[in-house]
């Protein structure tokens, strides 16, 4: 790396004293830590006298160098930025993943972060494969990080050019100063990258490191900053300046001379109104089919995969129009509108599901595998679910507690239920209220709902569907108790 006149003829001249310095400080590099004091005094006088370098807009430098035209741009020092994300859009989080993706130590990287977010970061340049700014350290050492990324080639650029200008899109969206993934997207199909990827971002800095150090990764970060402002920078850094794309793209007949806001999308408003009432009415319903529909047969004379189980695929098939047919019906409901949307059901929860509409016990062991519950407890979990669905295996599976107005109603449900002289014993736990004596429970749902249940084999199991009112959920209760296995003692 040879310093600053690498530059372009003419970036120096502009800026009054620094040029006349510029030898001097490469002469002294090796000395540099000596020498800081006076290359810091000039570096502040070059920043006094930037505005007669560049225009700002928004506290981003918009000028260009002295070569003009796009060539290089000088980006002013940008705050802190503390308690905020370098890279607020998906093109500048892209450039970060390159950093990240390329970097082999990432304490360099996140010291780097440390660095850009403490303000130590200078005026960036930005030029045709190469990006430059002086990075102090916390001791106010400074180093100047250079980061260089492969400019397009021109065959390249007129490809970009020619996808660019057949979907207008693309150029609206760089005028307003975004970066769409379907512009990067079409690029790559014409084999333009845009964006950096993995070992792209090739790192320079005379701190003497060879990977990316802090001072480069620390550049990289307030890049990302200016590439959330302004995709233009990052087409610079590629090797094309604004007004020179831009020329180009009118060149083909469909870009403006000047920047001027794309024609919006959609329907005027009066138009919209003027027809609203000869719109058509809407179609009848569907009507809702007595049964499912019957998925193709799967009996052909090729042979399956290894991994594909036929009558598995046939049983699932099945199932899924069993369910469509279902969700049509909630939707016809007149009062579908008024429900709230089912939850999406679990992995173990839809298990259950298809084994309680299954009869094929080969089906049902697979299935009882795959949830990951023992096959007994799967058993009572479908029982549940044939019993009251997606409600019923919750009040199989939730123990909750029952507080305040709901406590208070089950209360007096419970209280309302029998006559004093006939109420039994009821010792109660959370939402479940036992039999003293006696292998029957029920539950509370948290729709309201009494749920009847009765000891089995040591395991409470489900007896019934929900009831209104305790007393018919007991009863239920009792009534599926009548053939009590034995080995089943009622409790104390």
């Amino acid at each position: 790396m040879t310093g600053y006149d690498d530059d372009p003829d003419g970036f120096g001249e502009d800026r009054d004293g620094f040029g006349d310095e510029r030898d001097g400080f490469r002469e002294d590099r090796d000395g540099f830590n000596d020498e800081r004091d006076d290359f810091g005094a000039e570096r502040d006088r070059f920043g006094e006298e930037r505005d007669g370098f560049q225009d700002e807009h928004d506290g981003f430098g918009d000028g260009h160098g002295a070569l003009g035209d796009g060539v290089e741009r000088t980006f002013a020092a940008l705050p802190p930025a503390r308690g905020r994300g370098f890279a607020q859009t998906w093109w500048g989080q892209a450039w970060l993943k390159a950093l990240e993706d390329t970097a082999l130590d990432s304490g360099q990287v996140k010291a780097g972060r440390r660095l850009a977010r403490a303000g130590a970061v200078g005026a960036v340049s930005v030029r045709p494969g190469r990006i430059t700014a002086v990075v102090h350290d916390p001791d106010r050492t400074a180093h100047r990080a250079d980061v260089l990324l492969d400019p397009l080639t021109d065959t390249q650029w007129d490809r970009f050019v020619d996808m660019a200008v057949q979907r207008s899109g693309h150029v609206a969206a760089l005028l307003d100063r975004e970066m769409p993934t379907h512009l990067v997207e079409d690029a790559a199909t014409a084999g333009i990258e845009l964006l950096p990827g993995m070992g792209d971002l090739v790192p320079e800095c005379d701190c003497g490191d060879w990977d990316h150090c802090g001072h480069t990764a620390a550049l990289c970060y307030q890049m990302a900053r200016l590439l959330d402002q302004d995709p233009f920078v990052l087409l610079l850094l590629r090797g094309r300046g604004e007004r020179a794309l831009l020329e180009a793209l009118q060149a083909h007949g469909t870009a403006p001379a000047e920047r001027t806001a794309a024609a919006p999308e959609g329907v005027a408003a009066e138009a919209v109104w003027a027809t609203g009432r000869s719109l058509p009415e809407l179609p009848a319903p569907p009507v809702l089919p007595a049964e499912p529909g019957t998925p193709p047969s799967l009996d052909t004379e090729t042979a399956p995969p290894p991994e594909v189980d036929p009558a598995a695929l046939s049983f699932l098939a099945s199932r899924t129009a069993a369910e469509a047919l279902r969700l049509l019906g909630d939707a016809l409901d007149p009062g579908h509108g008024q429900r709230p949307p089912e939850a999406e059901p679990t992995v173990a929860q839809d298990a259950v599901r298809l084994a309680a509409e299954s009869s094929d016990p080969v089906v049902t062991d697979r299935l009882a595998h795959g949830s990951g519950r023992g096959r007994e407890a799967f058993a009572t979990a479908v029982c549940a679910w044939r019993h009251g669905g997606s409600d019923g295996l919750s009040v199989l599976e939730e123990e909750w507690t029952v507080a305040g107005e709901t406590l208070a109603r089950a209360r007096a449900a419970l209280d309302a239920a029998w006559e004093e002289d006939e109420r039994p014993s009821l010792r109660a736990r959370a939402n479940r209220w036992t039999v003293t004596g006696a292998p029957l429970q029920i539950r509370l749902g948290r729709d309201g709902g009494w749920w009847p249940y009765r000891k089995e084999r040591g395991r409470w199991v489900p007896a019934g569907g929900a009831a209104q009112d305790p007393a018919t959920a007991l009863a239920s209760a009792a009534l599926a108790s009548a053939t009590l296995a034995p080995g089943d003692e009622p409790e104390p």
